[in-house]
């Protein structure tokens, strides 16, 4: 084990967490933190919440060096100004933590959503587009707050280097989220006039990226995506399920009805379905230096072949 680095991983139970920090801990000091404990685990877990005030003490405890902030709200609850406040106060906290205790990197996952989903959106989106967010999804809306807030620290505090990534759709095989539920549909949805393309990023690049920056030192803001997209058209060929292609209209209309059912859907999340980002991830490739392992299509592809061991396609 090398000491030169002490790493402290937040949301260390969660998918990409516990992945990276068992990857870690053969090399490095690893400590996690999260809300809820996970037992197949390499390195030690405490239960703490990104918006303890003692959060400081952990780190200068731990002789931490770099901080991997993975926790977040990944799908929205019936409470906005709670998920805000992990979101966005969260981490603000482990900031405030990281800058008191003399950290020298963290690692923040944003995500793709920062940039929003609107009709004007370059068809190839680069890290230097701005950040527009949504203010109707409060995923994407946290992530603009986050990522402004970041923008500051850099200004105010350039000792405490950044290294932020924002991932496309992640898929591997053991993931399962709201977007890998519209998959496993019997039928898929489309919104007439718009491909709504998809970047997927294998997992295990998600996690190599990280792993690479950490070990060198990296800064900067890099898109994750793997090469090429998929149009909802080919996600349904390759699934071999049918595609309903409906109006915007229509589909606002249902959307609503669903949420008025009571179900966490509202008509909102139709930008959503026409207008994804579609990710370049030339930064990523020339200037990180990531070899990525599948394009996107191989990615999903690889994520069907598990999906159908599985019984679940």
């Amino acid at each position: 084990m090398t000491t030169d680095k002490r790493i402290l991983i937040t949301g260390a139970a969660g998918y990409i967490g516990h992945q990276l920090g068992n990857r870690l801990a053969k090399d490095f000091f690893v400590i996690g933190t999260d809300i809820r404990p996970r037992q197949d685990l390499d390195f030690p877990l405490e239960i703490v919440d990104v918006r303890d005030p003692d959060l400081s003490r952990h780190l200068s405890d731990n002789r931490i060096t770099h901080v991997v902030h993975l926790a977040s709200i990944l799908q929205a609850s019936s409470d906005r100004q709670r998920d805000h406040d992990i979101d966005v106060n969260g981490t603000r906290n482990v900031l405030e933590a990281c800058i008191a205790a003399g950290v020298r990197h963290i690692t923040v996952t944003s995500s793709g959503a920062a940039y929003g989903y609107h009709p004007d959106n370059p068809e190839w989106i680069d890290e230097n587009d701005p950040l527009r967010g949504n203010p109707e999804f409060a995923y994407s809306d946290h992530k603009r707050l986050v990522e402004e807030m970041l923008a500051t620290y850099r200004t105010e505090h350039p000792e405490l280097q950044q290294l932020i990534f924002r991932p496309g759709t992640v898929l591997g095989a053991e993931t399962r989220n709201q977007i890998t539920g519209l998959f496993l549909a019997p039928r898929l949805l489309a919104i007439r006039g718009s491909d709504s393309p998809f970047v997927f990023i294998w997992d295990q690049d998600v996690l190599a990226a990280m792993e690479q920056g950490i070990r060198d030192d990296r800064a900067g803001r890099f898109n994750m995506a793997g090469d090429g997209a998929l149009t909802i058209g080919d996600i349904a060929k390759k699934l071999n399920k049918p595609l309903v292609t409906l109006p915007a209209t229509v589909v606002r209309a249902g959307l609503q009805v669903a949420k008025w059912l009571g179900k966490p859907v509202g008509p909102e999340q139709v930008n959503f379905l026409r207008y994804r980002p579609v990710l370049s991830n030339r930064r990523l490739k020339e200037e990180f230096g990531y070899r990525l392992q599948k394009t996107s299509e191989e990615t999903f592809d690889h994520f069907i072949a598990h999906a159908r061991q599985k019984g679940d396609l």
